[in-house]
């Protein structure tokens, strides 16, 4: 209880101040690798099947990909090396654009006028923060992975 003898802008800062806070959970991507890279990515929410794109990271930078809850336990990632060439790739096919795209559904994606693409799942569990950090194949036999507090 806040006392009546508190100024008005000191109970609303204290009022906040015990206000429970909602936890985010952004979901990052880092590319570690020496090329730029376009990156999507793929989760269901609540209103079904969605995909999102082309968000370009430049070599040893990263990025939020997802602000706020992050809205599956899975997230689908696929990354294309624009310098070399290229791919991080999986077996969970969504639908991509050539330019920047937000898709509903991952069924009929060439009869919707959209590629038929390949993601790699990331199991985000009940982490507060996720990153996934992209490597140059040299530097180690997996060349992704999935950081989660």
């Amino acid at each position: 209880m806040i006392p009546r003898s508190t100024p008005p802008l000191l109970a609303a800062f204290l009022l906040l101040a015990i206000l429970p806070h909602p936890a985010f959970a952004d979901f990052k991507f880092c590319n570690g690798t020496q090329s730029r890279v376009g990156v999507s990515i793929g989760y269901q929410d609540s209103k079904g099947w969605a995909t999102e794109g082309w968000w370009n990271i430049a070599s040893q930078a990263c990025e939020t990909l997802l602000k706020g809850p992050v809205p599956s336990q899975f997230i689908y990632v696929y990354a294309v090396d624009y310098d070399r060439g290229g791919e991080w790739a999986g077996s969970h096919f969504m639908c991509t654009g050539d330019k920047s795209f937000a898709i509903r559904g991952v069924q009929d994606c060439p009869k919707r006028g959209y590629k038929r693409t390949g993601f790699f799942e990331v199991d985000t569990g009940e982490g507060q923060e996720w990153t996934v950090r992209l490597t140059d194949p040299d530097d180690k036999d997996d060349n992704k992975e999935a950081v989660g507090k």
